[in-house]
């Protein structure tokens, strides 16, 4: 029997995650919760814009906890926000009602710092509902973290890890570029990044589970950023920035234990960067070097690894779990013929 979804927040990520759904088949999404009134009772086929069968018939409800315990979807799908004391409440509700989760947000994929006591929340709320809970994506829940550690398992020594990701994000969605302040003047930008609403989110999370996975005991962690300037203007189908403008942003998460940084992740996403790659580097024994030219399509990737990571929730023992605890992701083509 195919797995019944349902969808929770139903933003840019929410909807590639639908079409993704619809067009691989053997999967089945049988219910839409979104708090827009502007979306309540469209068609999922309405809201992702897509003609799929499939999706004509699924109305978006504003009501999460009426819906799923009407519908009872096997496995859901959140994709409200980055902060994890925001979303508490939604994991909570989706939990209650007898439902595993595959949650996009990013403080969710290693819960850490200010957000370290939630672990043990998460496990006895998962366990009491007797459901799974994880966050993931493709950053966190990847690229700069899963991806690492798998490298890792080919060495006898581990001295530092360093990984890169540079992304044009002129290909980005909209969200993405003003997450990152694309198109603000420089005083704007710092304002935006002093207050917390410009930088991406999961850094931290991510340098705290490579240590874990890796017995590393972190002394601290620091996550800085810093503006991209433009030299010239440059565009992308959703807005434009002048010379002078910020176009983007640098961000550097490290890890420090006796002193040393051990743990280095180092992100760029601008428009116009002249080349999008992603690259791991371990210094050990053996010394290993992984780079992937044109990077990953962070919005495909991301769509792509919450649904590879369904089925492993929906069959993993009832707790939080992380991508460290779940087997590891593959493609699910569901349970199409």
């Amino acid at each position: 029997m195919s797995l019944r979804i349902a969808h929770i927040g139903l933003g840019p990520i929410g909807c590639a995650i639908i079409t993704q759904i619809a067009a691989r088949g053997g999967m089945q999404s049988v219910c839409a919760i979104d708090l827009d009134p502007q979306k309540i009772g469209k068609t999922l086929g309405e809201i992702a814009a897509s003609d799929a069968p499939s999706l004509q018939n699924v109305s978006v409800r504003g009501d999460m906890e009426a819906a799923l315990r009407e519908i009872r979807p096997d496995v859901a799908v959140l994709c409200t926000s980055s902060s994890l004391p925001r979303v508490w409440p939604q994991i909570e509700t989706i939990a209650r009602a007898g439902v595993p989760i595959v949650s996009t947000t990013e403080e969710l994929a290693f819960p850490s710092g200010p957000n370290a006591h939630f672990t043990a929340q998460l496990d006895a709320l998962a366990r009491e509902c007797g459901v799974g809970i994880v966050g993931t994506g493709v950053n966190p829940g990847f690229v700069m973290d899963t991806l690492p550690v798998l490298l890792s398992g080919a060495c006898e020594r581990v001295e530092k890890i360093r990984v890169e990701r540079v992304q044009d994000a002129g290909a980005r969605r909209l969200p993405f570029q003003l997450k990152i302040g694309a198109g603000l003047s420089v005083e704007e930008w710092q304002r935006k990044a002093d207050e917390g609403s410009v930088r991406h989110v999961g850094l931290r999370e991510s340098i705290a589970m490579i240590a874990h996975a890796l017995g590393w005991n972190l002394e601290r962690i620091s996550d800085e950023i810093s503006p991209q300037i433009a030299e010239e203007p440059v565009s992308s189908p959703h807005l434009s920035v002048a010379a002078g403008q910020v176009c983007g942003m640098k961000q550097d998460g490290v890890g420090y234990q006796n002193g040393e940084a051990v743990i280095e992740l180092h992100m760029e996403a601008y428009l116009g960067a002249p080349q999008s790659y992603e690259m791991t580097r371990i210094a050990g024994s053996p010394a290993l070097e992984m780079r992937i030219d044109g990077g990953v399509a962070g919005d495909i990737a991301t769509a792509a690894v919450v649904i590879n990571t369904l089925p492993k929730i929906v069959s993993a023992p009832a707790g939080f779990h992380t991508m460290l605890s779940l087997p590891l992701p593959s493609f699910y083509r569901g349970n199409a013929a």
